[in-house]
């Protein structure tokens, strides 16, 4: 989106304010060393991975590995059976 804004910025006529953004911001790391790919690489093979492995663990001992346990529930409440687009699961007509 830098891009973009620096485009804008030399379309109207505003070359020193692209030239900054461009010089300035531009390529430059978000922490020391990362952009935000690094980080959320970093994020998610590090914190994520873990809360992953034990959110499975938990399903897998407490509710027999079913995923989305609340919603499921809710869907249930809230849908109308044998009304069109209120399938309890694809290929049912209940």
């Amino acid at each position: 989106m830098l891009d973009e804004a620096i485009d804008l910025f030399l379309a109207a006529g505003h070359d020193p304010i692209a030239d900054r953004i461009g010089t300035d911001l531009l390529g430059r790391n978000v922490i020391a060393g990362r952009w935000t790919f690094q980080i959320v690489e970093d994020f998610d093979d590090g914190y994520y991975a873990l809360f992953r492995e034990l959110d499975r663990q938990a399903r897998d001992e407490l509710v027999g590995g079913r995923r989305h346990l609340y919603e499921a529930e809710m869907k249930e409440r809230r849908r109308t059976p044998a009304r069109p687009g209120h399938e309890a699961r694809p290929g049912t007509e209940d």
